[in-house]
């Protein structure tokens, strides 16, 4: 999913010439069932064709290793290269002008469109929400309307005072009207500015609520791949920043598209990798050597961090010090998942994205069981507070009825739980003492 805002722009440029075509061989059970893609197609945009390869045949029939693997093939229907991994936009972009002015050269492109009706959702007043907060002190509560490119503000109540971005996808500075995100995620707030992770524009956008402006704090708006060193945040380019939250002077990003934690300075305006080493698995031990698979929620008891990684289906925790380790809570591996509470090595999650802290306890959306959990760090044990397990959308009791579809954020003020129900468009509200379950309506907008 890292690299769909680079194809995107090389399916624009390259209109007449280039056919991409999505094969999605899913990991996670979840992922195989045809309604969750379609739903996951309509949440990226895709305008291009895909195929559920719920069996791995075309896996298979290509010799498929690794997420994501490119499959060039040439007008006449002959593979011609094999890219594991992710691809610079640059990279692609001088790959493809090099093959396009070859074939062209032997008279083999044929520009007849081919077109293709695009999936999308319409109408409601959110799209796609990602993540949200609440903080009791102000009675806000901030919402990542996701695919609306803005953030919502209202009170914990739903009445709605602001709306941050243009609705547009874009990059621009200036004031909340005018200006521009592009898919945003998790946020974190340091007294009026609210700091927001613009996943696809891989920057920190900085929203001054007093002032009502928007400016970059880090990032160049370009896809990065640096894993180590540190240098001033507005040069840095930054890798999909999933989700943020401050601790005296910094901010700490769940970087997922390296598989890093990094943080940034709110002093000098310096940025780099906290912990991790940008290799994707599943290893605990120090900072700089530990492995991480794709952090998507990261939040604080105020001192250590701790962070969902989703693509090992597990919780995690990193201390605060630059020569302190990181630890797994609940979970095993790359290919180890399910849905099982219990303790240690008996927990089975399945791709969180969620994750935040209250009085000890951490609660995680665990997305692709539709369900939200508490998890005891000190126990190192999980149990299912929401969902029933079954995608749908219903309020009601928690365990027993509520019913959610991939929730992928949450956040806890005065005792009620918020949740970003994604695919169904909304944001619940749980009472945390007696886990009954609403749907919060939004007011104002």
């Amino acid at each position: 999913m890292h690299i769909f805002p680079q194809l995107r722009k090389l399916e624009k440029k390259y209109a007449g010439e280039l056919m991409v075509i999505g094969v999605h061989s899913a990991k996670f059970p979840n992922e195989k069932e045809r309604a969750n893609v379609y739903k996951a197609v309509q949440r990226y945009e895709l305008e291009h064709a895909v195929i559920n390869d719920a069996e791995f045949q075309v896996w298979q029939q290509y010799a498929c290793r690794a997420w994501p693997t490119l499959m060039f093939i040439d007008p006449e229907g002959k593979v011609i290269g094999k890219h594991e991994g992710e691809l610079s936009y640059d990279d692609f972009d001088n790959l493809l002008s090099r093959m396009v002015a070859e074939f062209e050269g032997n008279g083999l492109i044929n520009r007849t469109p081919v077109r293709f009706a695009p999936e999308r959702e319409t109408g409601g007043t959110l799209a796609f929400p990602g993540k949200v907060l609440a903080d009791g002190g102000s009675g806000r509560l901030f919402i990542a309307d996701t695919n609306h490119n803005r953030v919502i503000v209202s009170s914990l109540d739903g009445e709605v005072s602001q709306v941050i971005g243009t609705g547009s996808e874009g990059m621009a500075n200036g004031d909340f009207g005018s200006a521009a995100l592009n898919h945003p995620q998790g946020m974190t707030l340091a007294g009026d500015n609210l700091y927001i992770a613009d996943t696809e524009n891989h920057a920190i956008r900085k929203a001054d609520l007093a002032t009502q402006h928007v400016e970059t704090v880090a990032g160049t708006g370009e896809q990065g791949y640096m894993r180590e060193g540190r240098g001033p945040a507005s040069k840095i380019s930054l890798n999909s920043p999933w989700d943020l939250v401050v601790v005296g002077d910094s901010i700490y990003i769940a970087m997922a598209g390296c598989h890093q934690l990094w943080s940034m300075d709110l002093s000098d305006g310096m940025v780099g990798p906290h912990s991790g080493s940008g290799r994707e698995s599943l290893s605990d031990g120090p900072m700089a050597s530990a492995t991480l698979a794709q952090p998507s929620g990261i939040t604080t008891d105020g001192a250590k961090l701790y962070f969902v990684d989703s693509e090992t289906s597990s919780v995690r925790s990193a201390d605060l010090s630059p020569g302190g380790r990181v630890q797994t809570i609940v979970g095993l591996d790359l290919f180890i998942f399910g849905d099982r509470d219990g303790v240690e090595h008996h927990v089975r999650l399945q791709h969180p994205i969620g994750i935040t802290h209250l009085d000890g306890t951490l609660f995680i959306t665990d997305t692709y069981n539709h369900k939200v959990k508490r998890i005891l760090p000190g126990t190192r044990s999980s149990f299912t507070m929401l969902g029933t397990g079954v995608a749908g959308r219903l309020d009601g009791a928690g365990a027993t009825q509520a019913q959610f579809s991939e929730p992928s954020g949450l956040s806890i003020a005065y005792g009620k739980m918020y949740i970003a129900d994604t695919n169904n468009h909304l944001v619940r509200v749980a009472d945390i003492e007696t886990s009954e379950v609403s749907t919060l309506a939004l007011k104002g907008i």
